[in-house]
């Protein structure tokens, strides 16, 4: 029988540490701020999956309709927060709700708590 001495045991024991973090949910998702970018990106995204019709005809009717879908495909869990007891309305331009969508956004990409989001940027 093969014998292991200590400091093979420390070799193997780090090795196992490494690999068991290494697989770790919170080692794999470093978290990092949602950017502009991403976010202009996974919106074009938006776009073309309800242009294709995966969000259904409801959803191509009107622009702020598109509007609406997109910014809960954008982000299911802000759209909540922020938009869905009071959607967009035709012409309707509400920058406070955009900063605080925006603001969500940047904060659920942090694994952080969304409590405070509503209200945040009112004047």
């Amino acid at each position: 029988m093969a014998y292991i001495d200590n400091n093979q045991k420390l070799i193997l024991l780090v090795i196992f540490s490494v690999v068991l973090l290494s697989s770790s949910p919170t080692v794999l998702a470093k978290r990092h701020p949602i950017s502009d970018a991403e976010i202009r990106e996974k919106k074009l995204q938006c776009y073309a999956d309800i242009e294709s019709g995966l969000w259904g005809e409801k959803c191509k009717a009107t622009a702020v309709d598109k509007e609406n879908c997109a910014l809960q495909c954008l982000s299911p869990v802000c759209y909540e927060r922020v938009y869905q007891s009071d959607p967009l309305e035709e012409g309707e331009k509400d920058t406070v709700r955009s900063q605080e969508y925006k603001y969500c956004m940047h904060k659920h990409s942090l694994g952080q708590s969304l409590d405070d989001i509503k209200g945040s940027f009112e004047w």
